[in-house]
């Protein structure tokens, strides 16, 4: 059984139609050199592979899907679905150029927070302080001590 004290997995991959692996191969060092485990599913992933792998690893911490090529949007249209289905029942964080053109709207951003995308990161800084509160807020806390 993976536990905290054990583990810390993440599942991480580029969104379906993109194929831009350089920022994924540094973010998986990234992980790594923090003491992650990190299953990484690649380029071109469908969101239902992501599922698939979570099925596999219910460990898994979270959920971290790149997307350079502006299309995350589209390529997350079905994450309601599949969480409807009890499905990707992990955090889904979300990093990259989200959206077409230079000038990115917040508007971007609020269609993939309703789209079921429960974080956002801009910078790959961010990311392992993310985990690291979200693995807090997961751990029971003891009663009475």
């Amino acid at each position: 059984m993976i536990t905290f004290e054990t583990a810390r997995t993440v599942i991480l991959g580029v969104a379906a139609s993109d194929a831009h692996a350089v920022a994924n191969q540094l973010i998986d060092r990234h992980l790594r050199a923090h003491g992650f485990t990190v299953m990484n599913l690649g380029v071109c992933t469908p969101l239902t592979e992501f599922a698939d792998a979570l099925d596999d690893e219910p460990g898994a911490e979270a959920v971290l899907i790149g997307s350079l090529n502006g299309h995350a949007y589209e390529d997350l249209h079905d994450l309601p679905t599949l969480r409807g289905r009890g499905r990707l029942r992990r955090p889904v964080i979300l990093g990259g150029n989200l959206s077409l053109g230079a000038h990115k709207q917040s508007a971007d951003l609020d269609r993939l927070h309703r789209l079921g995308v429960d974080h956002i990161l801009q910078d790959v800084a961010a990311l392992v302080p993310l985990l690291d509160m979200l693995r807090t807020a997961r751990v029971p806390v003891a009663h009475g001590v």
